[in-house]
């Protein structure tokens, strides 16, 4: 058992690449606010029953030897070394789907799966609110299989020298491909089983919650084969990006005491801007990073109310006539 912070919640890539180990880099070095030591020890739990996931076929993650493990920490539980692909769904009651759907990417720097505040707990949320929710439990870079181990190799990333800067979604893509292969395999999945879903495929959006957030921006950007119908970037990078023309709708919210992301300026939401398409962006006072589905005594616990006003001025949370 090891101590550690909400490090493990941030987004960091040590996929193959210059530019996703410079991204790894980059966010743990990003001059990180200390984070309250509260209920921090992680702790080996046994992996939690999930009879309802379903495996998404993209296969084994390559050369992956460590198998999979979870361990509790926060007051929630946590998934590392995820070799197969899976996406759980969480399904509204029939009389009040609204037709509309949401696939959940939570974060934990593509290192560990933050499953339940940003996993779960979202999705039963949105559930509750007549959308459709599907978790998805995507494949992670592989690390030691001891928490001591993990704990160690991430300080050992953070030993290294800060990257001048951060990669935008485009230049991100390329080390991300067993990531994004998982993510447009779980829009392919809810479209072939949207009318046993009661899913309108012409309205499947993603949520995601830091390295989710880039795993949600890079499919929102890398191609039109799995694009989402609306996107929420919660605590995620905001570099500047190049917004095609049908960009769907973009959510965005982002804490001023992020130590990650609050200080590396507003580029996405600018390039949104300037491309035309629709987008909404709360910059709550404090925060910090990873608040997701916990309860805080701070403005940032109001994102959640926030988005499903957000859906429904889009008229997410009515049937389309």
């Amino acid at each position: 058992m090891i101590r550690t912070t909400r490090l493990l919640h941030a987004f960091g890539r040590a996929v193959r690449g210059s530019a996703p180990m410079a991204l790894v880099l980059a966010l743990f070095c990003a001059g990180l606010a200390p984070a309250s030591a509260q209920n921090d020890a992680m702790t080996p739990i046994a992996t939690p029953a999930q009879p309802t996931a379903i495996p998404l076929g993209t296969g084994p993650l390559p050369e992956a030897k460590v198998p999979e493990s979870w361990h509790s920490q926060y007051g929630s539980v946590f998934a590392r070394n995820v070799i197969e692909a899976t996406l759980t769904p969480f399904l509204p009651d029939p009389a009040k789907a609204t037709g509309a759907a949401v696939i959940v990417a939570p974060g934990g720097g593509f290192r560990s799966l933050s499953m339940e505040n940003e996993g779960w707990d979202v999705a039963r949320a949105l559930a509750d609110r007549g959308v459709a929710a599907f978790v998805l439990k995507y494949r992670l870079n592989q690390t030691p299989a001891d928490l001591e181990g993990f704990g160690q190799a991430i300080r050992d990333m953070l030993a290294g020298p800060r990257p001048a800067r951060q990669p935008d979604a485009a230049e991100a893509a390329s080390g991300l491909a067993p990531q994004l292969a998982d993510s447009r395999a779980a829009f392919a999945l809810v479209r072939s089983r949207a009318a046993e879903w009661h899913v309108d495929p012409d309205r499947i959006g993603m949520i995601g919650f830091s390295a989710g957030a880039m795993l949600t921006m890079v499919t929102t950007l890398a191609g039109e084969d799995a694009r989402p119908a609306f996107v929420a970037d919660i605590y995620g990078p905001l570099s500047p990006a190049k917004v095609p023309a049908d960009a769907p709708p973009l959510f965005v919210a982002l804490a001023a005491d992020d130590g990650l992301f609050a200080n590396s300026g507003f580029g996405l939401i600018e390039s949104w801007r300037a491309a035309g398409r629709p987008v909404e962006f709360h910059f709550y006072e404090r925060g910090g990073h990873g608040f997701g589905m916990y309860p805080k005594d701070t403005t940032s616990t109001g994102w959640f109310e926030a988005y499903v006003s957000w859906l429904k001025m889009h008229g997410l949370l009515q049937k389309k006539k």
